[in-house]
């Protein structure tokens, strides 16, 4: 239990220092070319995924934040005891380090920071952070994980 806490407080430490840098250095909306198909931009988005209810006066910030507190401590009682399904717990662990990433953002500014931006041409993914990044692995581990496990 210990080291899949310990890598979860990296993911959020990770996800923190990358927020806090492009904040300072960046100021909100600015873009800079990486590639051509990657930018570093600072947004902050207010709502969840895809910026889902991020123009919804501001109770989302609670909600999402609630959601976020409640899956942690659901992921938590899972990783003890499901301990022995590295794989498994290796997937929660990423999204218990997202979640409550972007959950220190929600609870201190009342958005998350994002700002990495993929595009192809003129089409852009919306933007998104570490935090991000680790759930959508740790989802995708878990998708992977069920088609794979053993029964």
């Amino acid at each position: 239990m210990k080291h899949w806490l310990s890598l979860a407080t990296v993911i959020i430490i990770l996800d923190q220092i990358t927020k806090l840098w492009i904040s300072q250095i960046f100021v909100y909306g600015e873009s800079v070319a990486v590639t051509d198909f990657f930018n570093l931009v600072l947004v902050h988005n207010s709502g969840a995924a895809f910026s889902f209810l991020s123009n919804a006066g501001g109770w989302q910030r609670w909600l999402f934040s609630a959601v976020a507190a409640t899956a942690s401590v659901w992921i938590i009682w899972l990783l003890r005891k499901h301990k022995q399904e590295k794989l498994f717990c290796f997937a929660l662990t990423l999204i218990l380090g997202g979640a409550l990433g972007n959950l220190i953002d929600r609870v201190a500014y009342g958005y998350v920071v994002d700002f990495l931006d993929f595009y192809w041409n003129t089409y852009h993914f919306p933007a998104f952070n570490i935090a991000d990044s680790a759930v959508t692995c740790g989802a995708g581990l878990l998708l992977w994980e069920s088609f794979t496990k053993k029964t």
